[in-house]
Parts: structure tokens; C-alpha cells; sequence
């Protein structure tokens, strides 16, 4: 053999040899890998194990009630929501004829509610009530705007009320409430409507209210009577013009409230047309907030949900 054959075995043998090495090389770091891959995962398998059986343990079942009553369940939270909602909805009015304890007694002037409207001491109120506004007026606010009515005696008087502040404030006829009451019969429909020429002299001088409004209050009780022998009540009347449902409405700024609607003008249009007097749209439409045929509380105001838990839930 040449010395040229020699080399070229030497030279091939080394090569092979190298390459035997690489793989044996390259198969035990394949093994190191995953030797280190079963003993991270069987490491994070038995961390889990560990943490699982810190508060589970296989082959044991759970009451429901430590679900469900379990502080900041899913069904906690809900029944928070439901008691809330549950809360709203009694709320009542015991002001002004709206509860069955005051409907025939209208002796005080004050406002008590039954159960404080907010329990916060600064809540949100529509923008028209500011730091300067009458406390009567805020608690008109607070108790009866948005509120549906359906007693006929108290329609009658905010019917009345809406129409004796045109020319005036909410404010001043507010103050004056207790005079309207009791120069009218509490409102009672059947003998305001049998008050004479001199007793309506004598209820303008006394009470000091316009003599055109005193005679337009009369005329309007004759008016109802009427409206009770077709319709069966007043209530019935009013409320039929909303399909007995009250208007939700979903105003974000005061100023977009309107002083009249399309419902109002043909609510006034059909009142006007029975004879009634001091009717038109706006007086209307204010009569309409006052007893809560209309919900327009602003979105921002604390007393708009409560009032449409009232609509929703009558």
C-alpha cells in the first residue's frame, strides 16, 4: 500500500470518528434536556398538587350554601343587587295624599317622608335644584316630582297647583299650599264644584289668590265631575292618555327638558275641549312631572332610577 492510501484511511478514519462524536454528543444533551424537562414538570405538577390540596380534597363533595353564601360570589353580588332593588321599589310617599294614611288628612304642610330618600347627605339632584334653592321646593323635588299619582283628590290639587304657578315660581305656590287646601275642601271635587259667587269672593280676599284662578278652580271641579260620570274617575282619564304607563324619559342636561311635549298639547287640547280652564301644554306638561305621568328626572339625578322602579313597578 502506497503513502498515499495510508493517509487517505488515516484522514477518513478521523472523520468518522468525529462524527461519532457529534452524535453521541448531541444524544446525551437530547437526554440531559429531557431528564430537566420531566423534573421542571413534574415540580410544577406537584406545586399544583400541593396548592390543590390545601383547599380541596379528592372524593369529598361541597355544600351548595358555601358556594352561594360565600362573600363576593357571583350570587352574593346578586342578591346585593336584588335587596337594592327590593329597597327602591318600597319606597312610599307619605306626603300630600300619597299613602292611604294621609289621603284624608291633609293637615300638615311639612314634608316627611317615610324613608329618607338617599343615604348620602349630598346627593345629586336634577340641575334646576342648586345650594340656594327653598328647602320646599327641594323636597318637592325630592318626594313627588316623578312620582305616579293615582288618587283623584291629589290629580285635582297638582292639576290646580300646576295651573296657579303660571305667572309665579313652583317655590311660592309651594308656600301657599296649605291656604289652597283648605280653601278648596281639601280638593274634594263634588263640593269645591257647589262653591258659590260670594264664597269665591271671600276665598280671593282671604286667601289672596286671583279671583279669575278661584272661578277657574270651581269650573274645573264641575269639569271632573263630568269626567268621572264618563270615565268612572279622574285617574282614569289622565292615565289613559299613557296607556296607564308613565313616559320614562332619559335627559342628560336640564336644559333639555321641554316645557311642553306633543303629549301635553293633545292632553290640553282634549281638556280644553271638556271645558276646562287653565290647561294649556306647559301648564300640562308640569302637571304631568308633578304626577309622575312623566318621568323627567335627569339621568345624573338620584331620584331618576327610584322614580322608574315607581313606573315599572306601580
Amino acid at each position: 500500500m502506497s503513502r498515499t492510501e495510508t493517509m487517505g484511511l488515516t484522514k477518513r478514519g478521523t472523520l468518522q470518528s468525529s462524527s461519532c462524536n457529534r452524535l453521541m454528543g448531541r444524544s446525551e444533551s437530547h437526554k440531559r434536556d429531557s431528564v430537566m424537562s420531566n423534573g421542571g414538570s413534574a415540580k410544577v405538577r406537584g406545586s399544583l398538587e400541593r396548592k390543590k390540596s390545601k383547599s380541596f380534597k379528592e372524593g369529598e363533595s361541597y355544600p351548595s350554601w358555601l358556594i352561594t353564601e360565600a362573600p363576593g360570589s357571583i350570587a352574593a353580588v346578586r342578591r346585593e343587587q336584588v335587596a337594592a332593588q327590593q329597597a327602591l321599589r318600597k319606597l312610599k310617599i307619605a306626603h300630600y295624599g300619597r299613602s292611604k294614611s294621609t289621603l284624608t288628612n291633609f293637615t300638615s304642610s311639612k314634608v316627611v317622608p317615610l324613608v329618607h330618600p338617599s343615604p348620602h347627605p349630598h346627593p345629586q339632584r336634577c340641575s334646576f335644584i342648586t345650594p340656594t334653592s327653598d328647602p320646599i321646593y327641594v323636597a318637592y323635588h325630592d318626594e313627588e316630582w316623578g312620582v305616579p299619582v293615582h288618587d283623584d283628590k291629589t290629580l285635582f290639587e297638582l292639576l290646580t297647583l300646576s295651573g296657579a304657578q303660571v305667572g309665579s315660581d313652583w317655590t311660592s305656590t309651594l308656600r301657599k299650599r296649605h291656604d289652597f287646601r283648605k280653601a278648596f275642601m281639601e280638593f274634594e271635587a263634588e263640593a269645591v264644584a257647589k262653591i258659590s259667587e260670594k264664597e269665591m269672593n271671600e276665598i280671593s280676599t282671604e286667601y289672596k289668590i286671583e279671583m279669575s284662578k278661584v272661578r277657574g278652580i270651581v269650573e274645573n271641579a264641575t269639569k271632573i265631575l263630568e269626567i268621572k260620570k264618563n270615565f268612572g274617575s279622574l285617574e282614569k282619564y289622565i292615565w289613559g292618555f299613557v296607556n296607564h304607563k308613565p313616559i320614562s324619559t332619559n335627559y342628560k342636561f336640564g336644559h333639555k327638558i321641554p316645557v311642553k311635549t306633543s303629549k301635553s298639547e293633545s292632553i290640553s287640547k282634549d281638556m280644553v275641549r271638556r271645558g276646562f280652564r287653565y290647561v294649556g301644554p306647559t301648564v300640562v306638561h308640569s302637571f304631568m312631572q308633578a304626577a309622575g305621568l312623566t318621568n323627567d328626572h335627569l339621568l345624573t339625578c338620584y331620584r331618576h332610577i327610584p322614580c322608574t322602579l315607581f313606573s315599572t313597578n306601580p
